[in-house]
This record gives C-alpha cells, sequence and structure tokens, in this order.
C-alpha cells in the first residue's frame, strides 16, 4: 500500500481529515505528507491537519478538525457544542468548545473559532457522536451548568433526553440537584 492508501484508510473514520501524528504512527514521514499536499492529494485544513479533497465534505467536518486540531489524543466535543451535538436543548454555540486534559497547552494557530477547557475527564465520561470523540450526554449537562449555561437551556435538556432515552433517571435527579443548587 502506498502513503496515500494508507492515509485514506484513516481519513475514511475521521471526516477526511488526517493528521502529522496518524502519519507518523504508520510510518509516514512528514515529507511524503508535505509531497502528497504539494500534488493535491492533500489540502492543509489546520495547523499539522489534512484533507483528502476528493472526500465528501460533511456538515459535522468542522467538529471533526475541531478535535485533531488540538494535536491532543485526548481531546473531544464538550460544553455547549457538546449539548447541541446530542440535539436535547435549543442550545446554539457561536463556538466549538472542546475539552483537553489538565495541563495540555495549546498553543497552535487557527484556534479563534474554538473554546479550549481543561479537564481530566474519566473513561466512561466520553464517547462518540458522529465517529467524533465527544463528552457523554451527563458530562456535557454538567459542564454546561458548572459553566453558567442559562438555566432554561440546561431545563430543556434535563426534560427532553429522558423522554428521547438519552439520560438515566438517576443521571437527571442528580443534574436537576446540581442545577438546583447552582441557583
Amino acid at each position: 500500500m502506498t502513503a496515500q492508501d494508507l492515509l485514506w484508510q484513516v481519513a475514511l473514520d475521521q471526516h477526511g481529515l488526517i493528521t502529522l501524528s496518524d502519519a507518523r504512527g504508520l510510518g509516514i514521514s512528514e515529507d511524503a505528507v508535505m509531497m502528497l499536499a504539494q500534488r493535491g492529494k492533500l489540502e492543509r485544513a489546520a495547523t499539522a491537519v489534512y484533507r483528502f479533497p476528493r472526500f465528501p465534505a460533511g456538515p459535522n467536518e468542522p467538529y471533526m478538525l475541531a478535535v485533531l486540531w488540538t494535536g491532543e489524543p485526548r481531546a473531544c466535543l464538550s460544553h455547549d457544542t457538546a449539548l447541541a451535538a446530542y440535539d436535547v436543548s435549543d442550545i446554539n454555540p457561536g463556538r466549538v468548545h472542546l475539552t483537553v486534559p489538565r495541563g495540555r497547552r495549546i498553543r497552535r494557530s487557527g484556534g479563534d473559532l474554538y473554546t479550549v477547557h481543561h479537564e481530566d475527564l474519566a473513561d466512561d465520561e466520553t464517547g462518540w457522536w458522529d465517529e467524533i470523540p465527544t463528552v457523554t450526554l451527563p458530562t456535557a449537562i454538567r459542564q454546561c451548568i458548572d459553566s453558567g449555561v442559562p438555566t432554561y437551556l440546561i431545563r430543556q435538556a434535563l426534560e427532553r433526553a429522558p423522554e428521547a432515552g438519552r439520560l438515566a433517571a438517576a443521571d437527571a435527579e442528580a443534574l436537576t440537584a446540581r442545577l438546583d443548587r447552582r441557583a
């Protein structure tokens, strides 16, 4: 298999995107990635992130790009963005919210549309939404409570999520109590 073929296999699971870290993990040099970009096989999407132009762009590609932009393997969508992704509230965030582990500082350019939060998440607090690493719904609601998202939006999520079978009753009760303590 060629370098392009190997990278394509990774890109299929990442909305058409690959990182220089992905390439290194496959034993592909940065020079080989640059060569593919010069030939038009890849386009630079962000610092150390490239896109296959032949991969059809989807509406959620910007969210995958945001996660990959961090350069952190444990990065995930979180807070307002995760709540919007789960479609249980009328929240419409103006920025993409991401969580990376504490102690991880992002020093890359191009993050003007992102808000990076620092929190050490347990394995059971993260999952997947449209093949993109994302905090679980209970975690997203907790983060929104703690970050000051308007109460009415959180109450919407707490009402709609159990009805849709997306939030256990015990989690809904605990989060409702947390929201009440905030007020």
